[in-house]
């Protein structure tokens, strides 16, 4: 693979201009996250109608720590099915859950007509980060939740990826043995968290695929509005942020029209650089906003379609 120094400052933005060209269209997903008001539900579908013609691939709807937004992020997921052409898919973790209650969530999504979830451990209630300690009767990890939902039906299951070492992982060998086993369990894509180290995500993807791993994995694209929230956001799940990213939003806390233009720069730079190094599914981190995401896609050539003009008569 080619390596292109991920400064940002320093590079000219040819890959951009070239995004929307003659390439492939890639393929793009989106994460939103159940509404906890009705002011944010509204928020969300603003969010879900701008992007639903830009026809993802799927789209994915966040289970809170602790499994706390269990049943508004089944009510999103059902509706996002009845409402929309959307391909819903359902996040689910393993915490503060028996075995029995967890298959149970699994087969009303069946039964309801979701083909797709996304399974991760999930994080203690309250603590992002925080040490997970298994319940006794519950699923012990995403590996074991992975078999148990595909023992239940033929789900496409998504699980997650860190783009190097997980927090909690002595290294990123172990890593991969990990993402092997989900793919053994049954997994058939992954999902990385967001990174903004370009070449170091490079370096980890050449490790996997030597390590023979196979299944697509979608890059976890977010584009960046509020930096100090990001650090917020980013610290307790050991995703590191490079110093070029920091400089780029000082001194902007007071004039958000210019950092969603950065943010647009950044992200579309970094999907259009994956795309040159074979990259062609993205998956965006929307934070229930449309904006941004429509406006990435847009310069990476994902448009809805034109409306089909009548035949002259």
């Amino acid at each position: 693979m080619r390596r292109r120094k991920s400064d940002f400052g320093d590079q000219a933005l040819g890959p951009i201009a070239r995004a929307g060209g003659d390439a492939p269209k890639p393929s793009v997903s989106f994460e939103f996250s159940p509404p906890k008001t009705l002011e944010a539900e509204e928020t969300l579908w603003e969010a879900i109608r701008r992007l639903e013609p830009l026809n993802p691939s799927f789209v994915s709807v966040t289970y809170g720590a602790g499994g706390s937004t269990r049943d508004r992020t089944h009510r999103t997921v059902i509706r996002m099915l009845k409402e929309t052409t959307l391909r819903p898919a359902a996040h689910l973790t393993c915490v503060e859950a028996s075995r029995g209650e967890v298959d149970e969530v699994i087969q009303d999504y069946w039964d309801a007509g979701i083909r797709h979830i996304v399974a991760l451990r999930g994080d203690p209630p309250g603590q992002i980060g925080g040490t997970y300690t298994p319940r006794p009767d519950g699923y012990c990890n995403a590996t074991e939740l992975t078999a148990g939902i595909r023992a239940i039906g033929p789900f496409e299951v998504s699980v997650g990826l860190y783009p190097h070492v997980h927090p909690e992982s002595p290294s990123i060998e172990h890593d991969i043995d990990v993402l092997k086993a989900k793919i053994d369990a049954g997994a058939t894509r992954a999902i990385t968290q967001f990174f903004f180290d370009l070449d170091g995500f490079l370096r980890f993807m050449d490790r996997v695929r030597k390590a023979g791993v196979t299944i697509p994995i979608c890059p976890g694209i977010m584009p960046v509005t509020n930096f100090k929230g990001l650090k917020k956001m980013a610290g307790p799940i050991g995703i590191r942020l490079p110093a070029w990213l920091e400089n780029l939003f000082d001194g902007l806390d007071k004039d958000p029209d210019t950092r969603r233009l950065l943010a647009c720069s950044v992200a579309t730079e970094t999907c259009a650089r994956l795309a040159e190094e074979g990259f062609s599914d993205f998956h965006f981190y929307t934070l229930n906003r449309a904006d941004l995401t429509y406006a990435i896609c847009r310069v990476l050539g994902v448009r809805e379609p034109e409306p089909r003009k009548e035949a002259a008569a």
